[in-house]
């Protein structure tokens, strides 16, 4: 089982978006947008305290017609922020997001803020770790001979001619 630093390791752009408390939520969703992401984590000088979403800006800004300019990130953040460790395996990172319903996940190590990993990370890595086990059911399926056809049903091996006609 894979664990958060496999996970981190994978990722292309391991940057860590952060903004304080005390910032404008308009400043967020400015550096949000920028940075092309859907979640800062929220800090008080080195402490992370929160994290704010495109979510929390739907919910705690639009629909309560408050002014994205004079409202701080801490009123409308989510805390405290669920986080996990690098040692943390990945299944129970998709628990904590499937039952928190979250997206992103911090993760600290030492109390330090190490990076942060979406749902979108989790997915990916699921599909790489199930194409795996496919490649290696398939190997042993063919046997010492890898040129011989397998009728396995993947993205990479396609129905051998003499078994699409039969179904035909």
């Amino acid at each position: 089982m894979a664990t958060v630093k496999q996970v981190l390791k994978a990722k292309s752009d391991t940057t860590v978006h952060t903004i304080d408390a005390e910032a404008s939520v308009f400043e967020a969703v400015a550096l949000m947008s920028k940075a092309e992401v859907g979640a800062l984590v929220v800090t008080v000088g080195d402490a992370v305290c929160g994290i704010v979403t495109e979510r929390d800006y739907a919910r705690k800004v639009i629909l309560q017609d408050k002014v994205s300019r004079t409202t701080t990130v801490c009123e409308i953040m989510s805390a405290p922020v669920m986080a996990v460790g690098l040692r943390t395996n990945a299944d129970e990172c998709m628990t904590l997001m499937t039952q928190q319903r979250i997206r992103h996940l911090p993760v600290i190590e030492g109390g330090r803020l190490i990076g942060m990993i979406s749902i979108g990370d989790m997915v990916r890595h699921l599909i790489e770790e199930q194409q795996f086990a496919i490649d290696q059911l398939e190997s042993y399926v063919r046997g010492p001979r890898h040129d011989t056809p397998t009728c396995a049903l993947t993205r990479r091996s396609p129905i051998p001619q003499t078994l699409a006609a039969r179904f035909a």
